[in-house]
């Protein structure tokens, strides 16, 4: 009953006018796993902050910072959670799934052939009319015109090298590569949960 109640009293929980809940609609809690590294790097792993007080109301996360701005209900003022962290550790699985987003994310989001980050689709590097599987190790990111002009051969037969052979990634490697991408707003409060190199905004 005490946990329904506060639950209640979260959800009643709200800025002062309209204009700032728009505000707090840029106002996402960055979650961390229980040992206090970011549980996705790319996409960033991120809450809206109705998401993070519910959370924080139900006792599954810790609030390690905070906003300067807060919410308020006839029982309850708040500070908006900027870091939370997970009470129980998510283990990740060891492997990612086998995804466009995924295989393209392992790929940087380049063409494998030429480099080029435009009209990227994939290619079976040994065709699937030679037997090729739509698997990790036989599937890389293409540009169309690459993928047009390598038609149904291998590399070798279209004379074309492969910056990178395909593998399989572990979770680990795919989110390492996702590290190279920052989204375009990172606040303050996560400076020390984060690890890029790139200027934080305030």
């Amino acid at each position: 009953m005490l946990h329904t109640a506060l639950i209640e009293r979260a959800a009643a929980a709200r800025p002062h006018s309209g204009d700032a809940a728009r505000n707090l609609s840029g106002c996402p809690a960055l979650v961390l796993n229980a040992d206090y590294t970011p549980l996705s790097y790319y996409p960033l792993s991120l809450w809206p902050w109705q998401t993070a007080i519910k959370a924080v109301f139900l006792e599954r996360v810790d609030i390690i910072a905070t906003y300067d701005r807060e919410v308020h209900s006839p029982s309850l003022d708040m500070k908006i959670p900027s870091v939370i962290a997970l009470r129980q550790y998510v283990r990740p699985s060891e492997f990612p799934a086998f995804t466009r987003f995924n295989l393209f994310l392992r790929d940087r989001f380049v063409c494998q052939y030429c480099g080029s980050p435009d009209q990227l689709t994939f290619d079976h590097v040994v065709p699937r009319r030679l037997g090729g599987r739509t698997t990790w190790e036989n599937v890389s990111t293409a540009c169309a015109p690459c993928n047009l002009r390598k038609g149904g051969r291998t590399p070798k037969q279209a004379h074309m090298r492969l910056m990178e052979e395909p593998i399989r990634p572990t979770t680990w490697q795919l989110q390492e590569k996702g590290r190279a991408f920052p989204p375009n707003y990172l606040h303050a409060s996560w400076r020390d949960w984060l690890y890029w190199d790139v200027e934080l905004e305030s």
